[in-house]
């Protein structure tokens, strides 16, 4: 690729780490400027820092999502930043407990939903306002193979990701027709801070879950920055209302 996202302002969340920050750099090295959001302080700092050294343009805010005041911050502070927002890669998101239902903790569950579906939900109301008003834009949130089929375990985690494909779906359907494009992004099993956490460092355990793509392996968040680079592009201009998989055949059986 060169230059996909050439002088476009690009917002992206929970990107101090693994997809979010792998495609925060995708994303500046195809020319677009950024502002980058997480509560990881540390490695927000760090992100700034990598993309400031490869001559990249990049604002960075600590900032909470899940709620409609930090959604409207975020897409204000960019448009403040650069004028506009070409796109926003709703990426934030956590895993939460791994236990039964009936173990889950309510606290859990609703801690799980705000960060990975209220965030999306917010998110997309700021974004879409604006971008209604600029006449185009690109929204790109990230769902997951758990959004896509079932996971004993994980009810909050699947259930957050399932709603982000029901709800990426309506908002393209309401607002194509204003020149917005809305898709989504499901990973597979991609080899990030998350992902590893349910391994808890046991090579047996990492080996069998890279068994769960056909492909034999894990996946890379490099991979996946390439997918959601691409819908945010103009290339990916007839791509809408579409939950794009990435997964390395995990789904296809």
């Amino acid at each position: 690729m060169s230059g996909l996202l050439r002088n476009k302002a690009i917002l992206i969340t929970g990107a101090a780490a693994g997809i979010g920050r792998a495609t925060a750099l995708l994303a500046v090295q195809e020319g677009a400027r950024v502002l980058v959001s997480d509560i990881e302080e540390a490695g927000l700092a760090s992100l700034v820092r990598e993309i400031e050294a490869i001559g990249g343009v990049v604002e960075a805010r600590l900032v909470e999502v899940g709620t409609a005041e930090a959604a409207k911050a975020l897409v204000d502070s960019t448009q403040a930043a650069f004028g506009s927002i070409d796109g926003a890669f709703n990426n934030a998101g956590i895993s939460g407990p791994m236990v039964p239902l009936l173990e889950y903790p309510d606290v859990q569950y609703e801690r799980v939903h705000r960060v990975n579906l209220d965030a999306v939900w917010h998110g997309m109301k700021a974004q879409v306002q604006v971008m209604m008003k600029l006449g185009a834009g690109a929204i790109v949130n990230t769902a997951s193979v758990g959004g896509l089929v079932g996971r004993a375990g994980i009810s909050a985690y699947v259930s957050s990701k399932h709603a982000i494909i029901g709800l990426t779906k309506t908002a393209a359907l309401e607002y194509g027709s204003h020149n917005i494009r809305i898709n989504a992004i499901c990973p597979g099993v991609i080899r990030t801070r998350m992902n590893l956490q349910f391994a808890h460092g046991d090579q047996a355990l990492e080996d069998q879950m890279a068994k769960m793509q056909p492909i034999g392996r894990w996946g890379y968040a490099e991979e996946v920055a390439e997918c959601a680079v691409w819908l945010l592009s103009d290339r990916a201009s007839l791509v809408h209302g579409h939950a794009l998989v990435a997964d390395g055949g995990f789904t296809a059986a």
